[in-house]
């Protein structure tokens, strides 16, 4: 038994191997994990770490995505009020240190650290905030002096057994905008990021106690409009904010899979879903990416193909037709491997994948959680090293940030086989791609394959023979600047 199992595993590995060679360049795809730190989801596992378990913790974690193919994390900065770093608006968050307001000991700024890690991989740093979570649980939660609740109480609103800020103050989101400018201004993070936690999500038989806030600022509308005109305003607000202090660094939402349903609004998907982004949490994703203020979109889709309310393929779809000319990467639920027939399919997530390529206007995946994959559920992760992300990838540019095309590196043969690789530019850099091409083929980016990405900012030394992939092809290199634009290509061999 066990050698028949070998002998099919070796084969589906080679035929894996075989189909991602046989595959067309995908040499620009966003591939990414969201690393949830709330109730200590996914890193750090436990609030008792040591200093230097949380590092290794964290390092071994990024090899671990490194080595599936990915390119981005998506990692949880800000899970309640908190910070992850040693920030003058927050205290320090208790998923870090056990109790909240307390520092690492020996200090260290953990969101420094992380940046640092993940940029010398070449991937790229996506930091996570939730907006409005201020109290994770009433019950259980550690709560600072120096915490915003209890600075200015006359902020927050309670529901169930969390307490929120409340949307509709101008306090609350003026504190929110000083936490990202903070970040944006002092951390060389490449994005902000918010998940579907707007308002929060209904809790049956009880209603949000924002009656007072909206008698005093409803001006006339009726709640639901106003709920999201409050929501509306935060986006707005944040977008202006980052545009402001670092206009590089982009703002991105993964709102709930479901917009509206068609039952709703002639422009819904066609689903049955219960509760919905525009609703109940008050989330107008679609004016958001109409009017510009978020650069990408990742909807939740963690349904199956063939679900009955809220099938995968049919919200996939509908998604791609409500981008607005905003990058559209899908959210896979990755950490429902195993929870019911649908998920017991290895099929599943590979499908999932070969659904979104089929897409020009989805341009990647982001999986939750980056705790399932040390499991390797279903053998997931094996297609994604062996098949799907078998090449490396860039993500992808955003020509409305930034469309400068980078210098061309320059090469100079040196002894024993190496070739120097030197960027003469002003502008920093963040990598060379190693590209190979079939013979015969013209030397530009859509005809090559990209095998490596060699993190450098100005030279960096080449060894061809270490190169993967090379045989009976011919190789060039070409600059990657810090947002993805890459420069024509140099042929090297």
């Amino acid at each position: 038994m066990k050698l028949i199992k070998t002998i099919g595993l070796v084969l589906t590995g080679f035929l894996l191997y075989s189909s991602a060679i046989a595959q067309n360049p995908r040499n620009y795809e966003f591939r990414a994990v969201w690393v949830a730190t709330v109730d200590n989801i996914d890193w750090p596992s436990s609030k008792n770490l040591s200093v230097e378990e949380q590092k290794a913790e964290y390092i071994k974690l990024l090899d671990m995505h490194q080595q599936n193919g990915m390119n981005a994390v998506i990692v949880q900065i800000r899970p309640a009020g908190d910070a992850f770093y040693p920030s003058q608006y927050e205290p320090w968050s208790e998923f870090l240190t056990g109790k909240q307001g307390l520092a690492p000991t020996p200090l260290y700024d953990p969101l420094e650290f992380m940046i640092k890690e993940t940029h010398n991989r070449g991937m790229e740093f996506h930091a996570w905030l939730n907006p409005y979570r201020a109290v994770f649980n009433m019950h259980k939660s550690s709560i600072a002096p120096t915490h915003p609740t209890k600075l200015h109480p006359e902020w927050f609103l309670v529901y169930g057994d969390k307490k929120y800020f409340n949307p509709a103050l101008p306090e609350v989101r003026e504190h929110t905008a000083k936490i990202v400018k903070d970040i944006v201004s002092h951390y060389d993070i490449d994005a902000i990021h918010m998940d579907d936690y707007f308002y929060p999500y209904r809790i049956s038989g009880k209603e949000f106690p924002d009656q007072q806030s909206y008698l005093l600022y409803g001006n006339g509308m009726n709640k639901e409009n106003w709920r999201r005109s409050n929501c509306d305003s935060i986006i707005k607000l944040l977008y202006e904010t980052i545009r402001a202090a670092n206009p590089r660094v982009k703002f991105g939402i993964s709102p709930f899979g479901i917009w509206r349903n068609k039952s709703q609004d002639p422009m819904g998907s066609e689903t049955k879903g219960g509760q919905t982004n525009y609703d109940d949490l008050y989330a107008d994703i679609l004016l958001w990416l109409e009017k510009g203020w978020i650069d990408y979109v990742v909807p939740q889709l963690y349904w199956e193909r063939g679900h009955k309310l809220a099938d995968y393929n049919t919200l996939l779809e509908w998604w791609n037709q409500h981008s607005y000319g905003k990058q559209l990467f899908i959210g896979h639920g990755f950490y429902r491997a195993g929870t019911n027939p649908a998920w017991r399919n290895p099929n599943e997530i590979p499908k999932q994948i070969e659904a979104v390529r089929n897409y020009k206007t989805t341009q990647g995946s982001v999986y939750f959680n980056s705790k399932v994959f040390e499991k390797n559920p279903l053998g997931w992760c094996d297609s994604l090293r062996n098949n799907y992300y078998y090449y490396p990838a860039l993500v992808p540019p955003m020509q409305w940030i930034d469309d400068a095309i980078p210098d061309q590196p320059i090469p100079t043969k040196l002894a024993n086989g190496l070739i120097e690789l030197a960027y003469k530019g002003k502008e920093r850099i963040k990598a060379f791609g190693i590209f190979t091409l079939e013979e015969g083929a013209q030397v530009k980016f859509s005809n090559a394959q990209l095998v490596q990405i060699i993190v450098t900012e100005k030279t960096v030394n080449l060894d061809l023979a270490k190169v993967p992939d090379t045989e009976g092809k011919r190789v060039c290199v070409a600059t990657v600047d810090r947002n993805n634009n890459v420069s024509q290509l140099v042929e090297l061999k």
